[in-house]
C-alpha cells in the first residue's frame, strides 16, 4: 500500500505504518481521554509514547465507499485522522495482506492456500516474528476461525473466516508462534480491557463483517461494538495504542485507493485530510 509522505506501507510492513501514521496524522502530543464515540468530549490526560499499533481490515470498497457507507469510522477518522490517498498494491486480497505484514507480496498473484503459496514465501519472516524476536509481543484475532492459527476456509461451503485474510498463517518460519497466538475473536475484548493487546496486533473480521459478503453498514456496525474496548482501555486513552483501520482493496473502479484511518489521541481534532498527509 502506499501511504502518506509517499512511502509503501506494505514494503516496511506493520511497524512502519504506526510510524507513518503518527507522522501522517500526529502533531504534537497533547493530552486526551476516553472517548467511546467520535463526538465525545475527552478527560483531560497527558500521553505517553506510542508502542502498540492495532491493525483492523476491511474488504474490497473504495475510500469514497467506505467514508459513505461507514459513518462511525468516518466519525473516527474526522476526530482522529485518515489519508485520502493511501492505495493498495494490487488485487486480489492475498498480496496485499501479505505485503502489509511481510513486506513483500513475494510474488503472490492469487488468493490461494498457505500450502500453494510455501515456496513463494519460503522462509520469510511475517511483522509478528520479527516483533516476537526482538522481545516484543504479538497477536492476531480473528474472527469465526475455528482454532488457532487455522489454515483453510471454514465452515466449508459457505465460508465465514477465510485464511487469505489471516496473512500470519502463511509464514512457515512463524508456524509454532502462529498456533500460539493467532487466536479467535473471543480474546480481544477481554485484553483490550485489561490493556493487554499486544505490540503488534491484526483484528481479522468474517466475511459477513468486512464487507466482503456483508454490507458497508454491517461492517460500521461490527467495529461500533468490537473496537469499543479498545478506545476505552487505557492504552488507547493515554497515546500507547494506535489502532488502524483500512481496507485491503477497492472494488477494482477507484485505482485501488480506500480508506486508511489512524485512530490516536495523539491527533484529536486534527482529521488531517490533506495531500500533505498521503501520497497521490
Amino acid at each position: 500500500m502506499t501511504g502518506p509522505c509517499g512511502r509503501r506501507a506494505g514494503v516496511v510492513g506493520l511497524a512502519a505504518v504506526l510510524a507513518l501514521g503518527l507522522a501522517a496524522c500526529g502533531g504534537s502530543p497533547r493530552e486526551a481521554g476516553p472517548t467511546d464515540t467520535p463526538t465525545a468530549q475527552p478527560t483531560r490526560r497527558a500521553l505517553v509514547p506510542a508502542t502498540k499499533v492495532l491493525v483492523v481490515m476491511e474488504e474490497n470498497h473504495s475510500y469514497a465507499q467506505m467514508r459513505e457507507g461507514m459513518p462511525y469510522l468516518a466519525g473516527l477518522s474526522d476526530t482522529y485522522g485518515y489519508a485520502t490517498h493511501w492505495t493498495a498494491l494490487r488485487h486480489p486480497s492475498e498480496p496485499n495482506y501479505l505485503a502489509i505484514v511481510g513486506g513483500s507480496t513475494f510474488g503472490v498473484t492469487d488468493d490461494a492456500p498457505p500450502q500453494a503459496q510455501v515456496a513463494e514465501v519460503g522462509r520469510a519472516d511475517s511483522v509478528f516474528d520479527v516483533a516476537l524476536d526482538a522481545g516484543r509481543t504479538a497477536a492476531t484475532y480473528a474472527q469465526s476461525m475455528p482454532a488457532n492459527c487455522h489454515d483453510s476456509d471454514y465452515p466449508a461451503g459457505a465460508p465465514r473466516y477465510v485464511v487469505r485474510h489471516n496473512p500470519w498463517a502463511y509464514f512457515p518460519a512463524g508456524r509454532t508462534a502462529c498456533l500460539k497466538l493467532d487466536q479467535p475473536l473471543a480474546a480481544f475484548a477481554e485484553d483490550a480491557r485489561a490493556n493487554a493487546l499486544p505490540d503488534i496486533g491484526f483484528l481479522i473480521p468474517d466475511l459477513g463483517h468486512d464487507a466482503h459478503d456483508g454490507t458497508l453498514s454491517a461492517a460500521d456496525d461490527w467495529l461500533r461494538s468490537t473496537l469499543r474496548p479498545a478506545l476505552q482501555s487505557s492504552d488507547f486513552t493515554t497515546g500507547r495504542l494506535v489502532i488502524i483501520v483500512t481496507a485491503d482493496e477497492d472494488d477494482k473502479h477507484s485505482d485501488n485507493t480506500v480508506l486508511t484511518s489512524v485512530l490516536t489521541p495523539a491527533s484529536t481534532g486534527s482529521g488531517r485530510s490533506s495531500r500533505s498527509a498521503s501520497s497521490p
